[in-house]
């Protein structure tokens, strides 16, 4: 006894294999578009990336008052050696 639907030895795919088929591939990409498994780490990505660009900028607003009070040391120092 066959199941519905099986293929018999030597026998070409029918119609009903071809519906299941179709149907088959469509539930899946159904599952694929109604999966939210992986949206939370996109979420996660992002708020890492705009954090990482403001500790950048930050970084080199510090970095640039750092190198003016580096200067204002050395010119002092630099006066008093001379």
């Amino acid at each position: 006894m066959t199941e519905v639907g099986a293929l018999a030895p030597g026998k070409a795919k029918g119609p009903s294999t071809m519906n299941s088929l179709l149907l088959k591939v469509y539930v899946q990409l159904q599952n694929l578009v109604d999966d939210e498994e992986g949206q939370d780490l996109v979420e996660y990505g992002l708020i890492t990336a705009l954090l990482a660009f403001g500790w950048v900028a930050g970084v080199k607003s510090i970095a640039t008052a750092l190198n003016t009070a580096f200067g204002n040391i050395s010119t002092s120092l630099g006066s008093y050696v001379s």
